[in-house]
């Protein structure tokens, strides 16, 4: 714990998404990097506060990557890691903010609308006939078994990053939580286990400063029914242990295609659980093997929405919601 009247130092924990990753040590290595970098372009002055957080990360990729390989996804390692370089040193050439904008967004390789207007069209159908986990196990398995508790997969992933959410919260360190994809699903399980799940009563006053979903499908109507807390009444529904969230939501990322979580969680504001629920529509930038791709975690992390909301929050600046 922090000494009398010491500033608490400040932790960010990012929580990834659901396809196939690389160890443990590169993605974290690589997070952190993405995310220095677009604060390093945009807030040079302030790039000492970056370097002197604690940047973690909660990795689950082994306990998914079994699955996959069971339903037939092939993944080259070396290949993945270069791919990822690739993509953000192209990023990193992008020298001002305001070159993130529609305009650069529109002429990228292979861009295309299809899978978000598929997404935002056959979705609801598909929920609507009760075949919303059939689709979804086709197109992201992981998710799909993550949803279901498939063979525990869900408990699993919970249990682990649960256990750096704890960890954290007990070192005395003020918070952040960014979450990609899946990843958003997994941290806000986690949080309403910590703040309404008995079993951990020991955390359940315990605040997050800041989470931080992007690319989430959170506001997606038949995902909710399968997050934690869905099937209880009133506030127990929601975490409880949330000061400020803010998504981000990218145009053409079919994972999150309704790009908004304020009017679908509404009822924390109007209950007074939550300070602030924001949302962000951004353009992600990212190129994956020759072709757009909106929803990579790439394009998120250097994104100079990211890099402002960190910035602020690290140096603890008024415009965190700005």
């Amino acid at each position: 714990m922090t000494e009398n009247n010491a500033t608490p130092p400040r932790r960010i924990i990012y929580v990834h998404g659901y396809s196939l990753k690389p160890s443990e040590s590169v993605l974290e290595e690589f997070t952190r990097h993405a995310i220095r970098s677009g604060i390093q372009r945009d807030y040079p002055e302030d790039i000492a506060a970056f370097d002197e957080a604690d940047v973690g990360l909660a990795y689950y990729g082994d306990l998914t990557r079994p699955l996959l390989k069971d339903r037939g996804r092939e993944y080259d390692e070396e290949l993945d890691i270069g791919d990822r370089k690739n993509a953000l040193i192209a990023l990193q050439s992008v020298s001002r903010r305001k070159k993130f904008g529609f305009r650069q967004y529109d002429s990228l390789p292979g861009k295309s609308a299809k899978k978000e207007f598929l997404a935002g069209i056959i979705a609801p159908v598909m929920g609507l006939l009760g075949q919303t986990m059939r689709l979804l196990g086709r197109v992201a398995p992981v998710f799909a078994a993550y949803l279901q508790n498939e063979d525990g997969l869900g408990t699993r992933i919970r249990d682990r990053v649960r256990g750096e959410i704890i960890e954290a919260m007990e070192s005395g360190a003020t918070l952040m939580i960014v979450s990609h994809g899946m990843g958003s699903i997994v941290a806000y399980d986690v949080l309403w286990q910590l703040s309404r799940d008995p079993r951990f009563s020991d955390h359940a006053t315990t605040k997050v400063d800041c989470f931080v979903s992007m690319g989430a499908p959170l506001s997606d109507n038949y995902i909710r029914k399968y997050l934690l807390g869905a099937k209880s009444a009133g506030i127990e529904r929601y975490p409880g242990n949330i000061i400020n969230w803010l998504n981000l939501s990218a145009e053409d990322d079919y994972l999150c295609h309704d790009g908004t979580v304020a009017d679908d969680f509404r009822e924390m504001m109007r209950e007074h659980i939550v300070s602030r629920i924001t949302d962000f529509r951004i353009y992600n930038q990212t190129v994956r093997y020759g072709k757009s791709n909106p929803h990579s975690s790439v394009g998120y992390l250097i994104h100079p929405r990211l890099s402002k909301i960190i910035r602020d929050w690290l140096c603890e600046r008024p415009g965190l919601i700005q």
